[in-house]
């Protein structure tokens, strides 16, 4: 699978781990930074995943920032994309299963363990979408995203 990658500053380090974990998993990561612990604005990092996910340059995408709300907020504003904070591993299946989640937002501030991470990603990846009733209510969003996106075109966010 192929998978765009981003942290803020807050999550730069647990990036670099899923990277490394990623890659022995055998993916193919495209990593849009950051890469280091200087302080970075996370809407720059939310839409670059988003738009690659948006546009179906990748599969999926992994964003991490200390909450993980801030990457979903961002994320979220893209055709297509559907964005949430997990920071555990029966809500990573959840939203695969029910919302096909595309774009998993890591909390970096409460996750206990590197191990606990790798099993919560490892659980997004591999779990399928249920399709049945949760298509129909998908579709209800795509919609939605047609009538608010009425040009059809992502706008990148305002400059610094």
């Amino acid at each position: 699978m192929r998978i765009a990658i981003g942290s803020d500053h807050r999550g730069v380090s647990l990036k670099a781990h899923l990277v490394q974990i990623l890659n022995q998993w055998n993916h193919e990561v495209v990593d849009v930074g950051t890469d280091s612990e200087e302080s970075v604005d996370y809407p720059d990092i939310a839409s670059a995943v988003g738009s690659q996910v948006s546009e179906q340059q990748v599969e999926r995408g992994i964003l991490i920032c200390g909450t993980g709300i801030g990457m979903a907020i961002t994320a979220n504003k893209f055709s297509g994309v559907r964005a949430a904070p997990c920071g555990d591993t029966e809500t990573a299946e959840v939203t695969r299963r029910h919302n096909d989640l595309n774009v998993l937002c890591l909390p970096a501030n409460d996750l206990a363990s590197e191990t606990q991470t790798d099993m919560l990603v490892q659980i997004w990846l591999d779990t399928p979408f249920d399709a049945g009733r949760h298509a129909r209510r998908l579709e209800k969003i795509t919609a939605l995203e047609k009538t608010t996106h009425e040009d059809g075109a992502d706008a990148p966010p305002p400059g610094n």
